[in-house]
C-alpha cells in the first residue's frame, strides 16, 4: 500500500467497447463502423489514471469484475502505478461502456455497471485505513449512491476535500451537495442537476449559481471547447478559455479534466492554476483516440502552455 496518497478515487471501472462511425444510425438502420478499439475506462479509473500520468500518488477503491477484463483491468492498473490495495474482486461480470464516436469528435456512451454494483458502504468501513491517508477524494456517479454518501461523511470526519464529478447525471440529495467541497459537473449535467438551460455562458452562470444557492461551496463546470467556468459562495467568477485544438475524439476528456484537477489541487496550486492546467490537460487528451490511452504522461509542455 502507497502511504501519504495524493488521490483517492472512489468509483467505477469499465472496459470501453468503442466503435468509430460517421454517423450514429437512426431508428431501424443499420450503419457500418470503419473501425472498433477496446480499451480501459470508467469515470473512476479514468481520473485515477489521469492523476497517476500527472505524477500524483493514487489509490483506488473499485469492485472488478470476476472474468477476463476483471484481470485486465486490474493489471491496467498497475501498469499506471496506481495502488490497488483498494480493488476488490466482485462476482458479477467487469462494467463495459460500448461507446460511438462520430466523425466530428462528438460520442455516446452506455454503461453497463456490472461488479461496480458491489462497491457498497461496509466495502469503506473496510478500507477506512486506505481513506484516512488521502489528500482528497474523487467521486463519481457511476457506483451506488449510499457508497458516495458513506464516503462523504467519511472524508467529513477525516478532514478530506472532497472533489464530486456528478456523472451520470441525476439530482442529488440536498445534503450531498452541501458537504461537497468541489462540484464539477459539465454542461449536460447541470442543467440535469438543476433543470435549467446551459446554452450560453450567461446561462451557464445562472445554473451555476443555482447551486451555489444550494450550498455547494464551489462549481466547476467544464465547457468543452469552450473552457471552463469557476464560481464560487464567496461570488467569485473565473472563466478559463477553452483550448484550441483539433479534437478527435472527446471520450473522457471531462474526466481528464477532473483527474488533473485533482493532482493539481492535492500538490498545493492555487484553485486559478489547478483549473488553468486541467483544463490544458484535457485540451490534450481530445487530441487522440480512446480514452485513457489518450492522456499524456507528465507534460512539461501543460504548465508552459498555461502559463504562455
Amino acid at each position: 500500500m502507497v502511504k501519504d496518497i495524493d488521490v483517492l478515487v472512489i468509483g467505477s471501472n469499465v472496459m470501453d467497447l468503442i466503435s468509430y462511425v460517421e454517423r450514429l444510425p437512426h431508428k431501424g438502420e443499420t450503419v457500418e463502423a470503419p473501425s472498433f478499439e477496446m480499451g480501459f475506462g470508467g469515470k473512476g479509473a479514468n481520473q485515477a489514471v489521469a492523476a497517476s500520468r500527472l505524477g500524483a500518488r493514487v489509490a483506488m477503491l473499485t469492485c472488478v469484475g470476476n472474468d477476463g477484463f476483471g484481470v485486465k483491468t486490474r493489471a491496467n492498473f498497475v501498469a499506471n502505478h496506481i495502488d490497488i490495495s483498494g480493488v476488490l474482486t466482485g462476482h458479477q461480470s467487469n462494467g463495459v461502456a460500448p461507446i460511438f464516436v462520430e466523425s466530428n469528435g462528438d460520442n455516446r456512451i452506455l454503461i453497463v455497471q456490472g461488479a461496480n454494483t458491489e462497491l457498497t458502504p461496509e466495502v469503506l468501513l473496510d478500507k477506512i485505513d486506505l481513506i484516512k491517508q488521502a489528500k482528497v477524494i474523487v467521486l463519481q456517479q457511476e457506483v451506488p449512491m449510499p457508497t458516495n454518501i458513506k464516503a462523504i461523511h467519511l472524508a467529513k470526519k477525516y478532514n478530506i476535500p472532497i472533489i464530486y464529478n456528478p456523472a451520470p447525471a441525476h439530482k442529488l440529495p440536498l445534503d450531498v451537495l452541501q458537504m461537497v467541497d468541489y462540484l464539477i459537473p459539465n454542461e449536460s449535467e447541470l442543467a440535469a442537476i438543476t433543470n435549467m438551460p446551459v446554452s450560453t455562458v450567461q446561462e451557464t452562470k445562472s445554473a451555476a449559481r443555482r447551486l451555489l444557492s444550494f450550498g455547494v461551496a464551489n462549481v466547476i463546470v467544464t465547457m468543452g471547447e469552450r473552457g471552463a467556468l469557476w464560481m464560487t459562495a464567496g461570488q467569485k467568477e473565473t472563466l478559463v478559455d477553452g483550448q484550441d485544438v483539433n479534437a478527435i475524439d472527446t471520450t473522457g476528456a471531462g474526466d481528464a479534466f477532473v483527474g488533473a484537477f485533482a493532482h493539481y489541487f492535492a500538490q498545493g496550486e492555487s484553485l486559478d492554476a489547478a483549473i488553468a492546467q486541467a483544463n490544458a490537460y484535457a485540451g490534450l487528451s481530445v487530441m487522440a483516440r480512446g480514452t485513457q490511452k489518450s492522456y499524456p504522461n507528465i507534460c512539461s509542455h501543460v504548465t508552459k502552455e498555461v502559463h504562455a
